[in-house]
């Protein structure tokens, strides 16, 4: 069952649970996947309602997001998800399933393909409108007490929300 929310009704709510983390999925042909974000948050450029995420050029996302130029953002609200949040946020596409691992159920966008995890609370469909790669050499001094990994570089999307809503599974 699906229920309407305004854009930023639930903004302070993303930004609270970008800590354990949230899932951003992305799809490309018949393969979905699903990776823990903490970066990122709901903004206006524009003039239009853009759902910023960051994701490393070394993770399987990366691909799927750069062939298909969609995401979704999915939140858990009630169901904290926590084993799944540390399931996608430390494994890879490249070595498991993580949709069917998680036991999550993929529903289709309603307005993209990409679709939504159904175990979680809230969602947002996302076009990609603008990317850009940050320039390691001025990143690097912020991210390098926060990162093993200094060689990855980190491309910024920004998601035009194209839907938004609160979505609960029928039992």
């Amino acid at each position: 069952m699906y229920k309407e929310i305004d854009v930023f009704e639930y903004s302070n709510i993303v930004l609270e649970k970008m800590s354990p983390g949230i899932f951003l999925n992305t799809k490309k042909a018949d393969t979905i996947n699903s990776m823990i974000i903490g970066w990122g948050g709901i903004t206006v450029i524009w003039g239009r309602p853009i759902f910023i995420v960051l994701v490393r050029d070394s993770r399987a996302t990366y691909d799927l997001i750069e062939s298909s130029n969609e995401f979704t953002v999915s939140v858990p609200i009630k169901n904290k998800l926590l084993k799944e949040i540390g399931i996608c946020g430390t494994k890879s596409l490249r070595d498991m399933d993580k949709f069917k691992e998680c036991n999550f159920t993929p529903i289709k966008g309603r307005k993209i393909d990409t679709p939504i995890i159904a175990e979680a609370d809230l969602h947002y469909e996302c076009r990609v409108i603008y990317k850009q790669t940050l320039d390691q050499k001025s990143v690097l001094p912020i991210v390098k007490s926060r990162y093993y990994n200094n060689n990855a570089n980190h491309t910024v999307y920004y998601g035009e929300i194209v839907d938004q809503y609160l979505y609960q599974k029928e039992e």
